[in-house]
C-alpha cells in the first residue's frame, strides 16, 4: 500500500512493516510476521522493484511480530539486519517481552489479532542468528531514506524509532499504537505488552521532536497529522480517569 511517494506499508492495521524507497533502493523497517514475505514481494513488485533492491532491514525492537522475514532476507539474500543492542537477545529468542494483557480487553479484537498472527506464521517465528547492532543516535545516510535512529526505550529496552526526513516519516514500532490489538480502540494511545510504561511515555518527547508528518506504528493505521499531535493524544489516553 503506497502512503506517499517513496513510502509504503506491508501488511495491515493488525501487523505492519514499512518500506522507505529512493533511487538507491529500499530500507525495510520491521519485518512483520513470517508469512508477510509474500506480501513483501507483492509490494515490491507493485513499486517496480525486486528483493534485490532491498538494502537493509531495521527492526524497531525484537518482539516476534516484528521479526517476520528478517532472518530469511539476511540468510538467503545477504540483507543486513539492524537491531538495538539492548534487544539483540530478544531478537535471537532469548529475553522475553511483557505478557500482561491489562484491563479493558474485548474478545473480538483479541481473537482477530491472534487469529491473523497464526495465519501469517506467528507460531513459527524465525529468530535472528546474526545482526548489526545500534545504540541510538545513528544516521544511516548510506541507506535508502537516510534513516536516523532514535532510542525509544520503554516498550522494550532497545525500542527505537526510525526517522526519514526525506520522506517526512517516522516508523515507531510499538512506541505507540493507533489501534489497540486487545481492545480495538482506535487513535494514538499506549501500546500493550509494554515492559516499562512510564519509560515509554517519557520517550515520546523524542518522537514529538522529530516533527515528522507521518507516524507509522507497527499496529494500527498510519497517522499523517504530525508526531506532536500523536504524542499529545497518547498522553491524553494514558492519563488517569476519575
Amino acid at each position: 500500500m503506497q502512503l506517499s511517494p517513496g513510502l509504503r506499508r506491508v501488511g495491515n492495521e493488525i501487523v505492519a512493516s514499512y518500506l522507505f524507497i529512493d533511487d538507491r533502493g529500499v530500507t525495510i523497517v520491521d519485518a512483520g510476521l513470517r508469512g508477510h514475505y509474500g506480501d513483501l514481494i507483492d509490494e515490491l513488485t507493485d513499486a517496480g522493484l525486486t528483493i534485490d533492491d532491498v538494502r537493509a532491514v531495521i527492526l524497531t525492537h525484537g518482539d516476534t511480530d516484528h521479526l517476520g522475514f528478517a532472518e530469511r532476507l539476511r540468510r538467503d539474500h545477504g540483507v543486513p539486519v539492524y537491531v538495538h543492542v539492548a534487544d539483540l537477545d530478544r531478537a535471537k529468542g532469548g529475553d522475553k517481552p511483557a505478557t500482561a494483557f491489562g484491563r479493558g480487553i474485548r474478545p473480538w479484537p483479541v481473537v482477530r489479532f491472534f487469529g491473523y498472527a497464526l495465519g501469517k506464521g506467528g507460531a513459527k517465528t524465525e529468530y535472528l542468528t546474526d545482526a548489526q547492532t545500534l545504540e541510538g543516535g545513528e544516521r544511516l545516510d548510506g541507506l535508502p531514506g537516510s534513516p536516523e535512529i532514535i532510542a525509544m526505550p520503554g516498550h522494550s529496552p532497545g525500542s527505537i524509532a526510525v526517522l526519514s526526513r526525506r520522506l517526512d516519516a517516522i516508523a515507531v514500532g510499538d512506541a505507540l499504537t493507533t489501534r489497540h490489538v486487545l481492545t480495538g480502540r482506535r487513535g494514538p494511545q499506549p501500546a500493550p505488552f509494554t515492559d516499562a510504561p512510564d519509560t515509554a511515555l517519557d520517550s515520546l518527547e523524542r518522537l514529538a521532536a522529530s516533527e515528522a508528518t507521518w507516524v507509522l506504528p507497527g499496529h494500527g493505521t498510519p497517522w499523517n497529522r504530525g508526531a506532536a499531535e500523536a504524542v499529545r493524544l497518547v498522553r491524553a489516553a494514558s492519563a488517569p480517569t476519575g
